[in-house]
């Protein structure tokens, strides 16, 4: 007798009102029938031929009889469906079910993002943890007196990825209803009534274990209901923004075994591994069921130079956004206006919907109003407004999660006399007194006519046109783009001196010079002591002008005026009386300005 022969005599004998089950005939012969039937199934599995054996338990780690191939098995017991099923005395709550279940409480799954309402497992998965959480002897069956359990080769589930424990929060959550609301609560999860029917959902939406895996065929490996290559299991309740087009989900790079923790993948290549590369769904050692410990980790096991750029060339320079410092500080539902200061790949970058930077991105974005490089896609920031949104849409607003109205702690070298204390969005508003054009167009660029043509085209700037990887790609070098690290001070793309009597030179200010013209600058035309200041006094571009912007009255404060503290002294006082004209009254170099008049 096949398979295909025992599934349809059962469903006849069901259809059949004369059948040996129906209802005007329930005998003794129903049990006899079921043995019968139970029998025949497990001689079926014997005849399996090895096309099909995967798609059968005879085959499949799940075969804890004599004849199982796996690591775990019975000494003497050569029944296959014993361990799980028996025709009489079953535990009421599933058919014939053999197993006695755990009394275990669990540490349930818990994360900062989750919707979900958690619970206990329910009895589902009771049914698979009875075996998988390892509390319970492998033979000990209701079938079998509790003095006579199966004798196996190991007692109880060994440990390793099939022994979950009782501690289930580093698991993918089980437990739980995943209906409707819980789906318009969460925007990244499908509507129930979209996902596929292979996924085994209770009667009133619960998600248990078998909700992903049938215990019962293992042709796709981890007796999974649904294949994970490209991430099809995962997707089928996960709709991740910006994933489909992401440069993770694209890749056709090989998976580094470093990520992996050694462990060989199904899949070798990310495109094919999908979310396997970095999640894990049972036993994780990283609380969002990550294959590291550490994020970082995860993302330099890939972003080392291989298979993708590399990273860890730029993040130890002499200034930089230096993620290593950090260990999980980072919190995916943290509010950036009360978070705890820090810095890590997932504050600036999506891993679901990061994509690859072309040539020129920076540039191009300026031309179309400043918006997000595509590496910076789907990541939440602050608005000019000071508002949290969850997905920026202006590179600005990323900057502004942590050099804002909560700023980071930096190292200040420069103290401005007037300054909002790192708050740079405060610095660059359009009420500014005058502020480079990064929130708002150049207001008064005929008024700065040692711009540059190309500076002079673009309506705004962003923070990566000064806050750069000097060897940045876009910049005609060979390292990744974006301010991950600088070997010039305040991660900067050029040199930039600060320091009082500094030897004027196109290197000293090399990043002004990359936007104004130093020969017009040198000459006298927006200030008649431009080269009395910064050549023969030496004294460098901070000491009267601020990189931001700054608030105040316009008549003080314009051409972005701001003494630094540390070199000008007195009573430090900026008057602008018109276009290129104005008077100053401070000390400087032991040399007291009074009203000094300047002009034209």
């Amino acid at each position: 007798m096949t398979m295909k022969d025992v599934m349809r005599t059962r469903r006849r004998s069901m259809k059949s009102d004369s059948g040996p089950c129906s209802p005007a005939r329930r005998t003794k012969a129903c049990g006899v029938f079921r043995h019968g039937l139970l029998l025949a199934l497990i001689g079926s599995l014997r005849v399996v031929t090895s096309a099909f054996a995967d798609e059968s338990v005879l085959l499949s780690p799940h075969n804890l009889s004599a004849s199982g191939r796996g690591t775990v098995r019975a000494l003497n017991e050569t029944e296959v469906c014993i361990f799980c099923h028996t025709p009489h005395n079953a535990d009421p709550q599933a058919p014939l079910w053999n197993r006695y279940n755990p009394t275990t409480y669990y540490r349930i799954y818990s994360s900062s993002t989750l919707d979900a309402r958690m619970d206990q497992p329910g009895g589902a998965s009771k049914m698979c943890l009875s075996c998988h959480d390892g509390s319970i002897a492998l033979g000990l069956v209701q079938s079998r007196p509790a003095t006579d359990p199966i004798v196996m080769n190991q007692t109880f589930m060994p440990s390793g990825p099939s022994n979950l424990t009782n501690d289930l929060s580093d698991d993918h959550p089980i437990g739980f209803r995943f209906d409707r609301q819980l789906s318009n609560r969460d925007r990244q999860l499908r509507s129930p009534d979209l996902v596929s029917d292979r996924i085994k959902l209770g009667p009133r939406g619960e998600l248990e274990c078998i909700a992903c895996h049938d215990p019962h065929n293992n042709e796709l490996g981890n007796f999974l209901r649904i294949t994970d290559r490209q991430g099809a299991l995962c997707n089928t309740c996960h709709r991740m923004d910006g994933w489909n087009a992401s440069a993770h989900a694209l890749s056709g790079k090989n998976v580094p075994v470093t990520l992996t923790n050694g462990q060989q993948l199904p899949f070798a290549s990310m495109s094919d591994a999908a979310c396997n590369a970095c999640h894990v769904s049972h036993n994780a050692p990283h609380r969002e069921r990550l294959q590291r410990a550490r994020s970082f980790d995860l993302c330099m096991d890939c972003h080392s130079g291989f298979p993708a750029r590399d990273m860890t060339s730029v993040l130890n320079q002499r200034s930089g956004h230096r993620t290593n410092r950090f260990i999980d500080i980072h919190d995916p539902a943290e509010d950036p206006l009360t978070m705890r200061p820090h810095v890590e790949c997932v504050d600036c970058h999506n891993p679901h919907a990061v994509r690859e930077n072309p040539l020129g991105a920076s540039r191009q974005i300026n031309v179309l109003g400043n918006l997000v490089p595509p590496g910076m896609d789907f990541v939440s920031g602050i608005t000019a407004t000071g508002n949290r949104t969850d997905r920026a849409r202006f590179y600005y607003e990323v900057c502004f999660k942590c050099h804002a109205d909560n700023p980071v702690p930096v190292q200040q070298r420069i103290i401005r006399q007037r300054d909002a204390i790192g708050n740079i969005r405060r610095q660059l508003l359009p009420t500014a007194a005058s502020a480079h054009p990064v929130l708002f167009p150049s207001r008064n660029s005929a008024d700065v006519p040692s711009l540059l043509p190309a500076a002079r085209s673009k309506p705004v700037i962003n923070c990566q046109d000064c806050h750069n990887n000097p060897d940045a790609r876009e910049l005609g070098g060979f390292g990744p783009n974006g301010p991950h690290g600088s070997r010039f001070s305040f991660l900067l793309n050029a040199n930039y001196e600060t320091a009082d009597f500094t030897m004027e030179s196109p290197q000293a200010y090399a990043l002004c010079y990359q936007c104004h013209d130093r020969t017009s600058i040198l000459n006298d035309e927006s200030f008649s002591f431009h080269r009395v200041h910064i050549v023969n006094s030496q004294t460098p571009c901070s000491a009267c002008h601020a990189p931001h912007g700054v608030s105040g009255s316009p008549a003080q404060h314009s051409a972005l005026i701001n003494f630094d503290v540390t070199i000008v002294g007195g009573r430090r006082f900026f008057n602008r009386t018109g276009r290129f004209t104005g008077t100053c009254t401070l000390a400087c170099h032991g040399v007291n300005h009074v009203n000094f008049t300047y002009g034209p």
